[in-house]
């Protein structure tokens, strides 16, 4: 086929990725698709879609969601897409560039996105039946169909970021997996040795097989030539039915070879500044085929857009220039945040690095900084929340000490710094460069009003998503400094408020968070997997209407349990060093001696340490994970059951003797607090609820710092509501007074399924009665007036609750279903964790803490650094 004549500049661009799009989207902004002739050709069978997001899949999202290409936009601009069609090969004196369908086309500038192919090691049985490559959709097709028909085990040669990519959707397709790693810790470019133990241990605890400082040395195959196994380095064997190979990426240069284009040593097409390919001006190269002028390839999506936008720039007679890229990146590999930025390993002379470490949670964060206090750079693993804001901070002196970015919250008062902080010149998105400036200009000169207006103006968050959430905090800082309402939806996913989304719960009857999700989330969030804020908040919303709305109540039943918080996850609260504690309910703070004497027994035998709590009932702590359900076993034969201490629910009923046992009470204030407890227990709420019940105005049982408290008249009982003991102390207030028992019990249920129903997430009764329009008199007039003619409906809530109620625990430990998440260690559920430990106190037990190190790697107990004093527990060093 004859090349087609050129009636018009013509540009060919060869490969259609996330960087070849990004190139096509820049011409158009320069007006070149209307003076020039577009023509790509692509080799893959579909447009460009989002190779970052490509695990994704595994999680529901379709190839076609995963498209990053507006067919619109190609249509509009009169660009000539042909997918399926590589090219193969290129002559430079006619300027031709040849397709594999025999299309010829002749070109003015011809621009290479060729991009990268994986590294496959030259092993033997490397080509056999189950081995893979992780790269493009269709190979996450074909390891899909193998997975589900012919494999149970699969493993991953690289533990690097798409290895650990390729690991997640084996574990996601239902495979025990193994990740082979040959340098000693997983990614080990992006990490340094104490966020790879972080992630290390991490990911061991959700049931991976990790094999560091080792090689894979042949593929074992079976007399059908399928895969059976691996041989390492090490001499050890891995059993397996599928191997994907995942141990880096080569530049694809075999085109720019073929035609005499200048190559680097170890492959890339050698550019200029402007991407330009050396000795040919009318060919650029972009993306991860190219080798940049600064002697790299690049192979994050980042510096591939900043290439493409020099390429355009340069093409349209433009000045611009791609001289180097900032290297940060954000991601969430197999559920765990792994970040680095700047300088992360420190390579800088005379650098310092401020360090903390909690190997129990996963957690480790390093910052590098320079001798005159600049931040140089930084690693952080399993709590990257910081990132958006410290990556922006890179390059100068950030406004507190340095230790003070990196302690957890009761560790030294963390230093929350807010997008407000940053100068304007501040780079928010490196993905697409976009500046603090840039992001507050998209709001206050072109009238965007929310993040998705923001990200299409400015393409700030478009690329890999990991400066959302300081863009958020950007926009909603500036539209409300210019008066502007903010959008008050929940989350990015969601565009309502936990209230509205309660009101879509009950009245469509919605019994699941993907079909709330898919049907009502923002366009962008729908048939995605949501995010850490509305998952828990609806998890929460379902479960407290769930006997109204048809839902299984129990929040450990199939989609509910992916929902939960950590605690809910167990159904106990996690401790300090990794252990559990148990809570059983003592209603009221009545207990039998008989009872009494079951805790001790338990207690004693577990080897737990036992505390009276100011909420009247004994706390027993120390219980590994694989103990929870034998130790409730026992509670659970002698009569009791779970107090949700774990859960944003009701906790306890406190109360006083009142008037059976103590000369100044007047009512029975023993009796009302256990029928409170037992009435509203189990209930879900947007935070925990407390409560007390005091026999007269003496107020022993302390009801007025609760979140609803009842104190007895001689003309029957008062109620108060929205009191708060805790970090924020309030005095509640008076809702009602001389109450029969049936009218104090109807107006808890209203005020109960109000607030469940109004307030925002994780708030507590005391900032939503200060914070809803009208306080205390709207929420009298509400449940006391029935002035909003609701008051029977949520009379009728509570009543379903109180009917349906059943007992988490009752039921979790006669299921086995449900039985089996109780370990510390899925592959070795026999295992206890070794980091949880214990050493003697007061004739008791206590925590054996990890060290909290700053700047130095944790030392055992009582051992001393050079010429100093022994560290001691907790303690810190810079």
């Amino acid at each position: 086929m004859s090349a087609t004549p050129r009636a018009t500049p013509t540009i060919v661009l060869v490969g259609h990725g996330m960087v070849g799009q990004r190139f096509l989207e820049a011409l158009a902004e320069r007006g070149l698709t209307a003076t020039h002739r577009v023509v790509v050709l692509c080799e893959e069978p579909r447009p460009a879609y989002d190779r970052v997001q490509l695990t994704s899949y595994f999680a529901g999202r379709t190839p076609e969601e995963l498209s990053v290409t507006d067919m619109e936009f190609i249509e509009d601009h009169g660009i000539e897409l042909h997918v399926g069609d590589p090219a193969t090969a290129v002559d430079r004196d006619a300027r031709t560039v040849t397709a594999r369908s025999g299309l010829v086309v002749a070109y003015d500038t011809l621009v290479l996105a060729t991009g990268s192919f994986p590294f496959v090691p030259p092993v033997p049985g490397k080509d056999a039946d189950g081995c893979f490559v992780y790269r493009t959709i269709e190979d996450l097709l074909a390891i899909e169909e193998y997975a589900k028909a012919r494999a149970t085990t699969g493993a991953v040669v690289g533990g690097g970021l798409l290895g650990l990519e390729a690991a997640g959707a084996l574990k996601g397709l239902g495979l025990s997996t193994h990740i082979v790693e040959f340098a000693p810790r997983l990614m080990p470019v992006q990490v340094d040795e104490g966020g790879g133990a972080a992630l290390l241990r991490t990911i061991e605890d959700m049931g991976l097989s990790v094999h560091t400082g080792t090689g894979t040395q042949e593929i074992l195959t079976g007399g059908d030539g399928a895969v059976t196994g691996m041989r390492l380095s090490d001499g050890s064997t891995i059993a397996t039915d599928l191997v994907v190979f995942s141990a880096g990426v080569r530049p694809r240069d075999a085109l720019a070879r073929e035609c005499g284009l200048t190559v680097g040593e170890r492959g890339g097409i050698s550019v200029d500044e402007q991407c330009r390919t050396v000795g040919d001006p009318h060919v650029f190269a972009i993306g991860e085929c190219a080798l940049a002028s600064d002697g790299r390839v690049y192979g994050l999506v980042a510096p591939g857009y900043d290439m493409a936008e020099t390429a355009a720039a340069t093409i349209a007679a433009d000045e611009a220039a791609f001289t180097g890229a900032d290297l940060s990146t954000k991601l969430k590999l197999l559920g765990v945040d792994v970040a680095s930025f700047g300088d992360a390993h420190g390579a800088a002379e005379d650098c310092l690095d401020v360090v903390y470490a909690d190997s129990r949670s996963g957690t480790y964060k390093k910052l590098v900084i320079g001798r005159d206090g600049r931040l140089l750079g930084g690693i952080l693993v399993g709590d990257a929340d910081a990132y958006g804001t410290l990556r922006a901070f890179t390059g100068s002196v950030p406004p507190v000490a340095p230790e003070q970015l990196v302690l957890p919250a009761g560790a030294g008062a963390p230093v929350q710094l807010g997008p407000s902080a940053l100068p304007d010149e501040a780079i928010i998105c490196s993905c697409h460069n976009v500046t603090k400036g840039a992001a507050r200009g998209a709001v206050t000169e072109h009238a965007c009003t929310t993040v998705p207006e923001v990200k299409k103006c400015t393409k700030a968050g478009t690329g890999c998503g990991s400066c959302v959430k300081v863009l958020g905090q950007l926009v909603t800082a500036e539209l409300e400094a210019s008066g502007v309402e903010v959008d008050k939806g929940l989350c990015g996913c969601f565009a309502q408020t936990r209230e509205e989304l309660y009101e879509i719960v009950l009245a469509l009857r919605v019994t699941s968070y993907r079909q709330l999700l898919d049907r009502h989330g923002r366009e962008d969030a729908r048939g995605g997997d949501g995010c850490e804020v509305c998952k828990p908040a609806v998890g929460s919303i379902i479960a407290s209407l769930a006997p109204t709305i048809g839902a299984d109540g129990h929040v450990l039943d199939g989609e509910q349990a992916s929902l939960q918080d950590t605690n809910d996850h167990f159904l106990a609260n996690l401790q300090k060093n990794g252990s559990y504690s148990i809570v059983p309910r003592i209603p009221g703070g009545e207990i039998t001696p008989e009872k009494l004497i079951v805790i001790g027994e338990v207690a004693r035998d577990f080897g737990l340490y036992t505390k009276i709590t100011g909420g009247q009932r004994i706390d027993m702590f120390g219980a590994r994970v694989e103990q929870l359900p034998l130790i409730w076993a026992r509670l659970v034969d002698a009569g009791f059951e779970s107090g949700h201490a774990y859960g944003k629910s009701l906790r306890t009923v406190k109360s006083c003797v009142g008037q059976t046992w103590c000369r100044y009470g007047v009512q029975d204030s023993v009796r009302m607090a256990i029928d409170l407890e037992l009435r509203y227990r189990g209930l879900r709420s947007p935070h925990k609820l407390k409560s007390a019940v005091s026999g007269c105005a003496r107020e022993c049982a302390e009801a007025q710092s609760k979140d609803f408290g009842v104190i007895a008249t001689a003309n029957g009982w008062n109620l108060y509501v929205g009191g708060n003991g805790g970090a924020t102390p309030r005095h509640a207030d008076l809702l009602a007074q001389d109450l029969s028992d049936a009218e104090l019990v109807r107006l808890i249920d209203r005020f109960l399924m109000f607030y469940i129903r109004t307030a925002d997430r994780l708030e507590r009764t005391s900032t939503w009665l200060e914070r809803i329009a009208g306080g205390l008199d709207h929420v009298r007039d509400v449940v006391v007036h029935d002035s909003l003619g609701i008051c029977e409906e949520l009379e009728s809530l509570m009543a379903a609750h109180v009917a349906a109620y059943r007992d988490e625990w009752s039921e979790t430990i006669n299921d086995p279903e449900k039985l089996s998440r109780f370990v510390s260690f899925v592959n070795a559920p026999d295992t206890p964790d070794p980091v949880v430990g214990f050493v003697p106190e007061r004739d008791q037990i206590k925590p054996d803490l990890p060290l909290l190190a700053i700047g130095t790697r944790p030392r055992a107990l009582g051992s001393a650094p050079m010429g100093g004093t022994p560290l001691l527990e907790g303690s810190a060093q810079r």
